[in-house]
């Protein structure tokens, strides 16, 4: 009953993952270094690396939100069918 949840719960843990990894592997371009005077090329670089990291960074914390709370309910409704079977063995 639960496993069609259990699935998309690990798709989106898979995705948070992906995510993670995909910020880390932008932010080996990022200059720490503020580059303002003289039209220096790098600053362009700098805005578009900073909108993708900013962008990743959004649909990570939405993604991790939604497996924690997917997560929490499969958990619950694990509990509550198991304390079900569980009380009709008894009777």
């Amino acid at each position: 009953m639960l496993m069609p949840f259990l699935i998309l719960w690990v798709l989106l843990a898979l995705t948070v993952l992906a995510l993670f990894v995909w910020r880390k592997v932008v932010s080996r371009q990022e200059d720490d270094n503020l580059h303002v005077l003289g039209g220096d090329q790098k600053t362009g670089v700098q805005i578009a690396v900073a909108e993708k990291l900013d962008l990743i960074d959004k649909w990570g914390k939405i993604c991790t939100v939604a497996a924690v709370v997917l997560g929490l309910i499969l958990a619950v409704l694990y509990v509550y069918q198991s304390w079900m079977q569980n009380s009709h063995l008894g009777v």
